[in-house]
């Protein structure tokens, strides 16, 4: 057989390269700079390189081919297992300025008193000499930084790949990093290392599902590519046994990254084990990349036999508002019920992703239901980021304070802090004038058009659970006496450098606007059109 040379389209494709092309530089900045310079350099190389990618995909965004009577823009490239088109650059966009905000945090010093938030010397078992010597002497690693690019390159390529292959090859690049950098932090080290290790052990089970359901897939339709899959889908041939498995499976290792039930039970650990501007920037970006994946693969490959995963997803979509939502109420950590609340969060996009209906469907006002969910991880990401970034300022002689007796009267004693925790909350919670009520009106309004009536009756119910505890939270903070309480419980605020002072005020302005403003956001996601194929 003639030997045809692989075509690589770099205008297109160069955002996405110079993600990883930093990565590259980074650890080659580890071996040659010196201990004492690696912090800056790797701090300025990261943003820099962030920065860079984000005006490439503004730029790449301008230039894409207008398809169909304008329904979709752009093209597939990369002998077909990369899809630049409107949706890949949307997210390439938001990835990019959560990422952005995720590099800013994990360059935060002010708050250990000079040092970084992750451990001097991971090597070193905790509570060794050698572990001391480390934090006296200053160590950190600078490592972490090439580690988030690489998990940051991995998001962008997951809702871009048009393949299995590249799907599973993004999933373990963005999964492996991360991985890692839950294990690093400097404080509460075994409580970290744990979340690792439960994180990896879990994850891996999930790829190994994903894998074998790419098996199954390839033995029903014979090929990789998405458009080849839906092909086979409508025309029906082989054995409907293999599609149906293997939709399952590859499911499976979907809905474990966006950790909905009953894939779930890593979340509370790991978000509240790892260092917490990794549990940040991995809160927001993993489940933008994972539902960019999602979107793709349910309404590209398998469009054609939605009758056989719609019906799955409504019960997944149920079940994992109902366990977020009530788990959440019995909480008594900050980063633990902001964890169970991610993952009723998670119930409420897969509403959204049930909606599956196309721009010709609807009537002229009517957003799509990739529309609603693009808005609605935007407006997630932006309080998920903000919150976490705020969790880091609450801090006693151990660190930061998540249990929620720390937090008690923290509205008087820092008002600014609070009320602002207290908006996203807010906002999560989906009350008017928030980003988070109009992202929640706009996946609910798509499912309802779908005809997934009960799925909305039953987030309905779930909202108003979660605004239980999000209020109680706020009672807490500006409503109990801490008075009442012992000598060393409660925790005071530390100002923070300008570095994560940034990522809270752009994070407070992005979930006002968008609460008062949405049109240009949902006029952004609506011009991004439609998958191709």
């Amino acid at each position: 057989m003639d030997f045809t040379k692989p075509t690589i389209e770099y205008a297109d494709l160069w955002p996405l390269l110079v993600v990883f092309g930093v990565a590259c530089a980074g650890v080659v900045v580890e071996a040659f700079v010196p201990r004492a310079l690696r912090f800056v350099v790797q701090t300025l190389l990261a943003v820099a390189g962030i920065l860079a990618a984000l005006l490439g995909t503004i730029l790449v965004a301008r230039d894409l081919d207008v398809l169909g009577d304008g329904a979709a823009r752009g093209t597939v490239d990369a002998m077909g297992t990369i899809a630049v088109d409107g949706p890949t650059v949307f997210f390439w966009g938001i990835l990019l300025v959560f990422g952005l905000g995720g590099a800013l945090l994990f360059a935060e010093r002010r708050l250990e008193g000079g040092v970084s938030t992750f451990a001097g010397q991971a090597a070193a078992l905790p509570g060794t000499e050698a572990e001391r010597q480390a934090s006296t002497r200053g160590l950190e690693h600078t490592e972490v930084y090439p580690l988030m690019m690489f998990a940051l390159g991995g998001m962008m390529l997951f809702p871009a790949a048009n393949d299995l292959l590249t799907l599973f090859v993004a999933l373990e690049v963005l999964s492996l990093p991360l991985y890692l950098l839950c294990g690093l932090a400097r404080r509460r080290r075994l409580l970290s290392q744990e979340a690792a290790l439960k994180y990896f052990l879990l994850g891996a089970f999930s790829s190994a599902f994903f894998l074998y359901g790419a098996a199954l897939i390839y033995g029903f339709s014979g090929a990789m590519g998405f458009a080849q899959i839906n092909e086979a889908v409508r025309d029906d041939i082989g054995n409907q046994t293999l599609l149906l498995i293997g939709l399952g499976m590859l499911s499976v290792g979907l809905l474990f990254k966006v950790g909905a039930a009953p894939f779930h039970s890593w979340t509370p650990d790991v978000y509240q084990g790892a260092p917490t501007a990794v549990t940040a920037f991995m809160a927001a970006g993993t489940k933008i990349a994972a539902f960019g994946a999602m979107l793709r693969l349910y309404y590209v490959a398998f469009g054609a036999d939605r009758w056989s995963w719609q019906p799955m997803l409504w019960v997944i979509a149920i079940l994992t508002m109902l366990v977020g939502a009530v788990l959440a109420i019995v909480q008594t950590d900050m980063k633990r019920m902001l964890a169970y609340s991610s993952v009723a969060h998670t119930g409420f996009l897969l509403t959204g992703v049930l909606g599956v209906q196309q721009a010709s469907e609807l009537a002229d006002g009517e957003v799509t239901s990739l529309q609603a969910v693009l808005f609605y991880l935007v407006t997630y990401g932006f309080s998920i980021i903000g919150a976490f970034a705020l969790v880091t300022l609450v801090r006693d002689a151990g660190g930061e304070a998540t249990q929620f007796a720390r937090w008690r009267g923290l509205g008087r004693r820092s008002p600014v802090v609070a009320g602002i925790f207290a908006f996203f909350l807010l906002s999560m919670a989906g009350i008017p004038l928030t980003a988070g009520f109009v992202g929640k009106w706009a996946v609910f309004t798509v499912a309802l058009a779908a005809g997934a009536w009960p799925v909305v009756i039953a987030a309905v119910a779930c909202s108003i659970i979660a605004v239980f505890f999000y209020v109680r939270v706020i009672l807490l903070m500006f409503f109990d006496d801490d008075d009442v309480a012992v000598s060393g419980e409660v925790a005071s605020v530390t100002k923070p450098s300008v570095l994560t002072s940034a990522t809270i005020l752009v994070g407070v302005a992005a979930t006002l606007v968008l609460g008062v403003v949405p049109g240009p956001v949902l006029d952004l996601a609506a011009n991004a059109g439609q998958f191709v194929r």
